[in-house]
């Protein structure tokens, strides 16, 4: 049954929730990830670091399976692109994304999902997959460790904790039982004693790709999110969360037991945490290195 299941979730994707950046969707066009320039100060010198790959006896072939298939935390997604591109630039071939809330992911790669790797928001799902038994040997990894922000849904109102407790509108965070950015906002809330005050105005998304969602469309006035979400935009008011009112979001990443293409696998998780990644990271507010 195992088998015939993960030959289902290869052919009909859709059918079990299985929507990546590459897979079509029944609402919108398939899209194609292809290396795009990337702008920012630092990152170009650090993707042409990743090209010296290419000399350095880490041979980056191209994929003759198709693109590997990435799981990825939902505050994590569009860096992971940037740096999908980056790879892909290096000789590295194509990747696509698939991205939910942690937990969601850890429960379709235990069903059997078609994923090579693994790139959490946390330490524990990783380390659960590896315990089952699920993660090839190497082990799990660390990535890079998250940062928290408090936005505000309109642009000229600075969030603040203190603008929680009179502005009187709904507050948007991750569900905490899935998403690590979501069990990290209630910790800050718990922190601030704004538990009590806020429990009838907290509205929960599925991630927290879904509570940005929310704030940017209105239905929640402030929402705890990734600051990897606005780092692109420095003109937004942010709170930034001090790191000390919550546990470090320590992100790890493992290539899976099942993947079709482990050495590329691994070659995309060494890329990963090489000089040309952690430019990009660093770019959109991630600690790497040994910072991470």
């Amino acid at each position: 049954m195992a088998v015939l299941r993960h030959r289902k979730l290869l052919e009909r994707p859709a059918e079990y929730g299985f929507v990546s950046a590459m897979t079509p969707h029944p609402s919108r066009p398939a899209t194609i990830l292809r290396p795009d320039p990337v702008t920012r100060r630092g990152v170009l010198a650090g993707i042409s670091g990743g090209l010296a790959l290419l000399g350095s006896g880490m041979a980056i072939g191209a994929d003759e399976q198709g693109p590997l298939r990435v799981a990825v935390a939902a505050n994590f997604l569009d860096t992971a692109r940037r740096v999908g591109a980056a790879f892909t630039a290096a000789g590295g071939g194509m990747v696509e994304f698939s991205s939910g809330s942690t937990g969601q992911l850890f429960a379709q790669i235990t069903q059997g999902a078609p994923f090579d790797l693994f790139l959490a928001a946390d330490r524990e799902r990783p380390a659960a997959a590896a315990a089952a038994g699920l993660v090839a040997d190497a082990g799990p990894f660390t990535y890079a460790i998250g940062r928290l922000a408090l936005v505000s849904s309109a642009p000229d109102i600075a969030p603040s904790p203190e603008r929680l407790l009179t502005d009187g509108g709904r507050v948007a965070i991750a569900n905490p039982d899935t998403a690590p950015y979501g069990r990290a906002a209630v910790e800050v809330m718990d922190a601030l004693g704004l538990t009590d005050p806020l429990a009838g105005r907290l509205v929960r998304g599925t991630s927290v790709g879904q509570a940005f969602q929310f704030v940017e469309s209105g239905n929640a006035a402030f929402g705890f999110i990734a600051a990897s979400q606005i780092a692109a935009r420095p003109d937004r008011p942010r709170w930034p969360v001090p790191e000390d009112l919550h546990t470090p979001i320590r992100q790890d990443g493992a290539v899976l037991a099942a993947s079709r293409q482990p050495e590329a696998a691994a070659r995309f998780a060494a890329f990963l945490q090489g000089d040309a990644a952690a430019a990009i990271l660093r770019a959109d507010g991630y600690r790497t290195g040994a910072g991470a």
